[in-house]
C-alpha cells in the first residue's frame, strides 16, 4: 500500500474538523496499490479525484467517481453525501455514473445475451442509487427498458434483471407511474396470468410489484390492471408450489390494492370472493395454519410484511361494515321494522323446548311488553334504539344473526332476563348495542390501516361472516359475566369494561379458529380479569420501584417523608400519654397513672400523677426531665422494670425505659397500652436523640407515604413505561462546528 499522501493544503497544528485520513482502492486493478490520503471536505470533489487519478496514472479523471465500500451502502459520493464519510473510512474509485451508464446502454442495445446479463445485473444493483438513477433516466435508459419489456424482447434471466432495475429506478418517484401504457401493462400481467409455462419466481415477483404500484401510484391505469388480472389468478400465487414468500407477499399487496381502490359496489364482490370457503382455505392453510409466517421468515423481513398484509386484507374487509356501523335506523324503512317483528317472534314464538314457558308468559296484554322483555331502551319505539352511530343499524343485524343462527341461546337469554327483578336484568337489546359499539373498537372499523400494522386474527379467515360470529360468542359472555359480576342496571358501564378487556385478552392469544376463541373467553372468567388486574397492577408496582429513575426518585423524597413521619410523633409526645403505673408488688388498691408530655420546644418532657381520666396542662405536671439529660431508649425485656415486674401479667414487648445521665434517677420506665403509643413513643424519643426511629410504625408510615408520593408525582406519567435504566447520554463531539443543508 502506497504511503505517500497525496499533498493537500497544509493543516494548522490544532486538529482541522475537515480533513479526515481514509483509504481509497480500486476493484478488479490489482496493479493500483490503495492510497492512503487525507480527504479534505472543504475541497471540490472534482479535484481529489483528479489528484487520484494522477496518482494512478488514470487518464479523463471525469470518467471516475468515488463511492462507498459498505455492503449496505455502495452509493456514489456527491456534494451532498459526502459529510457521511468518516475518519478511516475505506472508498473505492469506480467509473463515474455518466460513464457507467453509458456502457450498460452500448451492452443492452448490443443484441449479446452474455453482455446483456452482465449489463443488468450491474443495473439492478446500482439502480438503488439516486445519482445513478437519475444518470439512467436522464440518458433514455428507463424507456429502453420500458419498451424492450412491452415488445417482449427480453427472455429468462434478462427479464429477471431488466424488471428487477425498472422496479428500482421507479422506487426513487423521479418518474410518474402515469408514463405506462396499455402494452406494458398487458405484457406484465402476462407474465402473473400465465399458468402453462410459469415464468422464473423473480419475474413473478417483480411483475406483481409492478402491477401493485401503478393501482396505488397512477391516476388512471388502475382500471386497466383490474380489467387484465383477477382476484382468481392472484390468488393462485398464494399456493405456489415453490411457496415462494416474496410471491404470497406481493400477490396479497397486489389484491390489496385493488380492494382498498375499488368502488364500494366493487369492494363487495371482492369481499365476497376472499370470504368464499375456496379463497379462505387457501390463505388459511398456505400463509397461516401452515405456519408460512415462520421466525426464520421474520428474522429476513419477510414475515412482518405478510403479516402486514394479511392487517390489511383484515382491515379492508371489516371496513365493509362501516356504511351500517353510521347508517342510523329508519322508523319508515320496512326492512328494520321487519327485523324487530322477528326478533319478538324467534324469542317469544318460537316451537322449542322453551315452549311451555313462553306458553305460560303469552298473557293477554304481554305483547306491549315485549320491547322491554327484548331489553329495548326505548319500549314503544325500539327502532329508535339503533339511531346512536356507532354502531347504527349494524347492531339490528348482529341480533338478528345471532337469532336466527343461535336460536336457542338468544332465547334462553332473553327469558332468563325477563324472569329476573328489573334492577338485575342484563337488557339483550341495550347490551347488543354496546357490544357491537365495543367490538367495533377493538377491530378499529372504519380506521385506515397503519403503515405499520402487523395484528391480525386467525380466526377472521376461518369464516364467511366473522364480525357477526364474535358478537354472537361475545353476546352470551356478557350474559355469562353479568351474572358472576351479581350486576345491577348501576354496573352497566363496569360490565362493559370487564367484556372488552376479556375480548381484548382472547382476541391478543391469536386463536386459529371459533371454537378456540371460545375456549380462550371462558376461561377468562370475572375472577380470573380481576385478578391479572391486580397482578398486572402489582407487577408495575414492583418493576416501578426498582427502575433507576424511580429508586432515584425515592432515595430524594425519603428524607421528607422521615421528616414528616418525626413531626407526627413529636405531635403526639407533645399532645402527652397517660401511662398506667406498676408497683413491684401486687397490690389490691385502685390503679395509678402517670402522665407525660413534652414541652412545644421539644427541650423539656413534663410528667406527674393523673387520674385515668384527665388530661393534665404543663403547668399542672410538677416533674421536669430536660431532653439533653437522656442518655438513650431501651425496650422489651432489656428494661429493668420488666425484670422487677417477672411474673406479672405484663406484655414485655410494650415496655420502655429512658436511661439517663442523672446519677440520683437512672431511668424512667414506661409501659405503653398498646403498640401503637409504644411505637409513637419510642421513635418520637429517638428523633428527640437525634437517633434512627426503627418501629414497625415507622417502617409501616414510611413505606405507605413514600409509594402515595411517588404514585402522586407519578401522575401525569400515567401508561408511560419507565425504563429500568435511563437512556445513555451520547458523547460529547470532538467540535462544535457543525453545518446545516437546507435541501
Amino acid at each position: 500500500m502506497s504511503t505517500d499522501p497525496i499533498k493537500m493544503p497544509s493543516a494548522t497544528k490544532e486538529k482541522d474538523p475537515t480533513i479526515l485520513k481514509i483509504a481509497v482502492e480500486m476493484l478488479n486493478a490489482p496493479d493500483k496499490v490503495p492510497q492512503l490520503i487525507e480527504f479534505d471536505q472543504s475541497q471540490p470533489l472534482s479535484s481529489i479525484i483528479q489528484l487520484l487519478c494522477k496518482t494512478w496514472g488514470l487518464p479523463d479523471a471525469e470518467n471516475y467517481a468515488l463511492q462507498f465500500s459498505e455492503t449496505n451502502n455502495q452509493n456514489y459520493i456527491t456534494e451532498k453525501n459526502r459529510n457521511e464519510i468518516k475518519n478511516g473510512s475505506v472508498l473505492r474509485l469506480e467509473q463515474s455514473p455518466s460513464k457507467t451508464v453509458q456502457d450498460i446502454l452500448a451492452k443492452i442495445n448490443s443484441g449479446v445475451e452474455v453482455d446483456q446479463i452482465l449489463s443488468l445485473t450491474k443495473l439492478a444493483t446500482l439502480s438503488s442509487d439516486l445519482t445513478f438513477a437519475v444518470e439512467f433516466i436522464n440518458k433514455k435508459g428507463l424507456s429502453l427498458i420500458i419498451s424492450t419489456i412491452e415488445n417482449g424482447r427480453f427472455k429468462g434471466n434478462v427479464l429477471r434483471f431488466a424488471l428487477t432495475a425498472f422496479v428500482e429506478l421507479m422506487d426513487h418517484g423521479i418518474i410518474s407511474w402515469d408514463i405506462l401504457e396499455t402494452p406494458f401493462i398487458n405484457r406484465v400481467a402476462s407474465y402473473i396470468n400465465n399458468q402453462t409455462t410459469a415464468p422464473e419466481p423473480k419475474v413473478i415477483q417483480s411483475s406483481l410489484s409492478i402491477l401493485e404500484n401503478i393501482v396505488v401510484n397512477s391516476s388512471g391505469k388502475k382500471s386497466h390492471v383490474e380489467k387484465e388480472i383477477t382476484i382468481p389468478s392472484l390468488v393462485s400465487h398464494l399456493q405456489n408450489s415453490n411457496h415462494d414468500s416474496v410471491i404470497q407477499q406481493n400477490a396479497i399487496a397486489l389484491i390489496n390494492a385493488i380492494f382498498s381502490k375499488a368502488e364500494y359496489s366493487k369492494k363487495k364482490a371482492i369481499a365476497a370472493t376472499l370470504a368464499s370457503k375456496h379463497v379462505r382455505n387457501i390463505i388459511f392453510e398456505n400463509l397461516i395454519g401452515a405456519g408460512e409466517i415462520t421466525k426464520s421468515s421474520f428474522k429476513d423481513g419477510l414475515g412482518t410484511e405478510l403479516a402486514h398484509q394479511l392487517y390489511v386484507m383484515q382491515t379492508l374487509m371489516l371496513d365493509l361494515l362501516e356504511p351500517k356501523l353510521r347508517q342510523r335506523a329508519d322508523y319508515h324503512e320496512q326492512e328494520s321494522q321487519e327485523k324487530i317483528k322477528e326478533l319478538r317472534k324467534i324469542a317469544f314464538e318460537s316451537d322449542s323446548n322453551f315452549n311451555m314457558e313462553v306458553t305460560i308468559r303469552r298473557q293477554p296484554g304481554s305483547l306491549s311488553k315485549d320491547p322491554k322483555k327484548l331489553g329495548f331502551k326505548c319500549e314503544i319505539d325500539p327502532i329508535k334504539d339503533f339511531n346512536e352511530v356507532p354502531p347504527g343499524v349494524l347492531a339490528l343485524d348482529c341480533m338478528v344473526y345471532f337469532a336466527r343462527n343461535y336460536r336457542e341461546d338468544y332465547i334462553k337469554i332473553v327469558l332468563e332476563n325477563s324472569c329476573r327483578a328489573d334492577e338485575h336484568e342484563c337488557p339483550f337489546g341495550k347490551t347488543s348495542v354496546e357490544l357491537v359499539k365495543t367490538l367495533s373498537d377493538i377491530l378499529h372499523i372504519g380506521e385506515p390501516a397503519s403503515e405499520q400494522g402487523q395484528t391480525y386474527h386467525p380466526l377472521f379467515f376461518t369464516h364467511d361472516h366473522p364480525f357477526e360470529e364474535l358478537f354472537c360468542t361475545c353476546i352470551v359472555l356478557l350474559n355469562k359475566t353479568w351474572k358472576e359480576m351479581k350486576a345491577t342496571t348501576e354496573d352497566f358501564v363496569k360490565v362493559s369494561s370487564v367484556v372488552k378487556e376479556q375480548i381484548s385478552r382472547a382476541l391478543s392469544a391469536s386463536p386459529k379458529s371459533f371454537d378456540k376463541f371460545r375456549q380462550k373467553i371462558n376461561h377468562l372468567t370475572y375472577p380470573e380479569i380481576r385478578q391479572i388486574w391486580q397482578q398486572e397492577r402489582t407487577n408495575r408496582e414492583v418493576w416501578e420501584s426498582h427502575a433507576r429513575p424511580i429508586v432515584e426518585l425515592q432515595e430524594k423524597i425519603t428524607p421528607e417523608i422521615i421528616e414528616l413521619i418525626e413531626r407526627q410523633r413529636l405531635g403526639v409526645l407533645v399532645g402527652g400519654t397517660r401511662f398506667k403505673k406498676y408497683a413491684s408488688r401486687p397490690q389490691r388498691t385502685k390503679d395509678k397513672f402517670s402522665f407525660f408530655r413534652l414541652s412545644p420546644n421539644h427541650k423539656v418532657l413534663h410528667y406527674g400523677d393523673c387520674d385515668e381520666k384527665s388530661t393534665p396542662s404543663l403547668e399542672e405536671l410538677s416533674n421536669k426531665l430536660t431532653v439533653a439529660d437522656i442518655k438513650c431508649v431501651v425496650v422489651g425485656k432489656d428494661c429493668t422494670h420488666m425484670k422487677e415486674l417477672k411474673g406479672r401479667k405484663i406484655t414485655p414487648h410494650l415496655a420502655f425505659s429512658l436511661i439517663l445521665k442523672s446519677s440520683e434517677l437512672t431511668s424512667l420506665d414506661f409501659v405503653a397500652p398498646d403498640e401503637q403509643i409504644f411505637d409513637y413513643w419510642t421513635d418520637g424519643i429517638n428523633a428527640l436523640l437525634k437517633e434512627k426511629m426503627t418501629s414497625k410504625s415507622f417502617e409501616s408510615d414510611l413505606e405507605t407515604l413514600l409509594s402515595m408520593d411517588i404514585k402522586v408525582r407519578l401522575l401525569d406519567a400515567e401508561g408511560i413505561d419507565i425504563p429500568q435504566d435511563p437512556p445513555q447520554i451520547p458523547e460529547e463531539p470532538d467540535d462544535y462546528n457543525f453545518v446545516y443543508e437546507n435541501n
